[in-house]
């Protein structure tokens, strides 16, 4: 009988795990869009393809930024006196 309410157990473990991921779900559907809308980008006519392709390469281009962060940080990013006007502008440091 001990099985049938660990089975059980699981089983409501599971509905609960799926309605969590759900939730996540929508809340990033939520987040994305809200982004499309500000910036234009929902009222823009793009094929679906297209949109694909673009939101593909961003993942990939934070793909990336993740390595590099598991990695260590990049010289650029550690150094802490680059705040304020003109930082932005400033060109590598080469040496």
């Amino acid at each position: 009988m001990a099985t049938k309410s660990s089975i059980s157990d699981l089983d409501a473990q599971i509905e609960k795990l799926r309605e969590r991921k759900r939730l996540l779900i929508v809340k990033s559907a939520e987040r994305f869009a809200r982004a499309a809308t500000r910036t234009g980008l929902a009222e823009m006519e793009i094929a679906d393809e297209e949109v694909d392709r673009i939101i593909e390469e961003i993942a990939a281009r934070f793909r990336k930024g993740e390595r590099k962060i598991a990695a260590g940080p990049a010289p650029q990013a550690r150094r802490s006196g680059d705040s304020g006007a003109g930082a932005q502008g400033q060109a590598p440091n080469d040496g």
